[in-house]
């Protein structure tokens, strides 16, 4: 049978934890989608790690449940943290990218603006519509994968401060088509973070590498095939996770 998991921040927790109030949102899913009732086991998590069992109480107007006690993740978080900058792409690519890479454990994803994106945003609005919208779509991707932690999903930045960003101290990759070190290359150790950055559909300009080059960034190539940025930025996430993570 399918978990029927709900999602709720740490404040929609009464004061003890023996409580917890879904939003309206996830009270309609709970009440006119699944028809659940007073007495019918669930499970919450609050996106920070934590997932707890439940019993419905109350499914008029915003559904109380009471936690009965924590539950395990049948899918425990990656043991590196992942971080995953992809140029900006066309909205049903990155939404793509956005699913996919909370699928497979990413702990991080962040827009990068760079000379060749497919997508100019028009303003400080239109960056925040998109980033309300990957914020949803990973909430509803950490759910359906069992994941009890949802990725942070940053506004977009400026690939200089992109690169600059990153700790000095992870694995620093820039995934290009050309001019790079094959991925089997790298030290095979398992580090506590990586970070990986994935360019648009026209690659990246040779200044961009450069950049990357001269910030520590070490510059890896996929092989000879050349992947569309959507497949590439998922390729990457699942790649890292063998690597260096749990996919196995």
């Amino acid at each position: 049978m399918t978990r029927r998991r709900f999602y709720a921040p740490r404040d929609a927790f009464a004061r003890g934890g023996a409580e917890v109030v879904l939003s309206a949102e996830e009270s309609r899913h709970l009440r006119d989608v699944l028809r659940l009732r007073a007495g019918d086991e669930v499970s919450v998590f609050d996106g920070e790690g934590r997932e707890f069992a439940c019993v419905v109480k109350e499914t008029g107007g915003r559904a109380t449940l009471e936690v009965r006690a924590p539950a395990v993740a049948p899918s425990p978080e990656s043991p590196v943290e992942i971080t995953l900058g992809v140029a900006l792409l066309k909205g049903e690519k990155f939404d793509l990218v956005v699913q996919k890479a909370t699928e497979l454990g990413v702990a991080r994803v962040a827009a990068v603006e760079t000379a060749r994106a497919d997508v100019r945003l028009r303003d400080e609005r239109d960056a925040a519509r998109r980033v309300e919208r990957w914020r949803r779509l990973a909430l509803e991707a950490a759910k359906q994968s069992g994941r009890a932690r949802v990725p942070a999903i940053e506004p977009p930045v400026a690939l200089d401060s992109f690169l600059r960003g990153a700790g000095a101290a992870d694995p620093r990759l820039l995934f290009a088509e050309r001019g790079g070190s094959a991925f089997d290359a790298l030290a095979p150790s398992r580090p506590p973070a990586v970070t990986a950055l994935v360019g648009p559909e026209g690659g990246w300009d040779d200044a961009e590498t450069a950049s990357a080059a001269e910030h520590g960034w070490s510059i890896v190539t996929l092989g000879g095939r050349v992947l569309r940025a959507e497949t590439a930025a998922i390729v990457v996430a699942a790649l890292l996770q063998h690597t260096y993570g749990d996919l196995r």
